[in-house]
């Protein structure tokens, strides 16, 4: 996992290191991405504890005997240690720390795609949301922080939306640095749509499943008939974006 997915193919700069790099190039600091990551577990906590992830989550049984029913990642941090953490990829100067990066993680999500064809033989199916379009874009692997705002801009001039018609996003916060590099791009003034029930950082980055799970996350934060859309990078340099209607009736 750490070959494939968080080291830069090219230059073997570990995926943390070329985020660096992007927060000097946009002058982002530590205690902005340490701010950033507070308030991503204060949303996740919230959303536990008022039971907004509960149509989402499926209990995993463990030792063929144990249930577990929420992940108890985003209880474990302690806010006055966060500003005293030490970089983890530039130990004198870096910005980047265990606290406002996302964990490694273990996890998985599923989702159901069908065309209208499948549908109208089946009208007993009611949809949760419509597809309205995708993207993927390619940067240079040490940009990759910057590839999930290039893939949403491509996404919007697609599709033909607006920022201001997009009512929540869902950016994977694979560094609080990602989700902060992605307002400024999008010319969004702050975080109020963006990951409301808390991002990565906090519910942990499980590589190949958290695609899926931004984009179920998001269709059950969306309002009926308001649009959104869930970008991710990958350490290729990649990102993809989704742009998602969620439909009135879909109980």
């Amino acid at each position: 996992m750490f070959e494939d997915g968080l080291n830069d193919a090219f230059s073997k700069l570990k995926m943390g290191a070329c985020a660096e790099e992007t927060a000097k190039l946009y002058s982002i600091t530590r205690q902005q991405q340490d701010e950033y990551a507070l308030e991503s577990y204060r949303r996740a906590q919230l959303a536990w504890k008022e039971g907004l992830f509960n149509e989402e989550v499926v209990a995993v049984t463990i030792h063929g005997a144990d249930k577990v029913y929420e992940d108890e990642e985003c209880t474990k941090l302690n806010p006055l240690k966060v500003p005293h953490l030490k970089p983890v990829f530039e130990p004198d100067t870096g910005t980047i720390t265990a606290a406002n990066a996302s964990t490694i993680s273990d996890g998985a999500a599923a989702l159901v795609i069908v065309g209208g064809s499948f549908l109208a033989q089946r009208e007993y199916y009611r949809p949760m949301a419509q597809i309205l379009g995708y993207t993927e874009v390619g940067l240079e692997p040490k940009d990759f922080s910057r590839a999930p705002s290039v893939a949403a801009k491509k996404l919007l001039e697609k599709t033909g939306l607006s920022v201001e018609q997009i009512s929540l996003w869902e950016v994977n916060e694979a560094f609080a640095l990602t989700a902060i590099v992605f307002m400024r791009d999008m010319g969004l003034p702050d975080a109020t749509r963006i990951n409301i029930h808390g991002g990565a950082v906090a519910l942990g980055h499980p590589i190949g499943a958290s695609g899926a799970r931004i984009v179920v996350t998001l269709l059950h934060a969306l309002q009926p008939n308001r649009i959104g859309i869930a970008t991710i990078c990958n350490g290729g340099g990649e990102a993809t974006a989704i742009a998602v209607r969620r439909l009135a009736d879909c109980d």
